[in-house]
């Protein structure tokens, strides 16, 4: 039989938000404006505008803040910027952080 101890701790443990994790891209000389706006917009579901501002944060200040996800989805959009940034010839790099 559970104690009303353990009741808390397993209501504590069932509440408990999953960590997040901030995917960003980084700066390099060589992915077009165009293609990051693409990117941003295709894979991160971002207006132009989000997009381009973004896009800007990056060219300035070295890394741009995409979007928050749990580990799964985080990973798999990191995933997804490597394939069409190969693909289309770019460096482009995504990179995940815990929040």
């Amino acid at each position: 039989m559970a104690t009303k101890k353990s009741l808390e701790l397993d209501d504590e443990l069932l509440t408990q938000e999953p960590v997040k994790y901030k995917v960003l891209l980084l700066n390099d000389d060589y992915s077009s404006m165009d293609f990051v706006i693409d990117i941003l917009m295709t894979i991160f579901h971002r207006t132009y505008t989000e997009s381009e501002k973004i896009m800007l944060e990056v060219h300035e200040t070295q890394r741009g803040l995409c979007g928050v996800y749990t580990y799964e989805i985080a990973e798999t959009k990191v995933a997804q910027v490597t394939k069409i940034a190969r693909e289309q010839g770019f460096p482009l790099k995504a990179i995940m952080e815990e929040e």
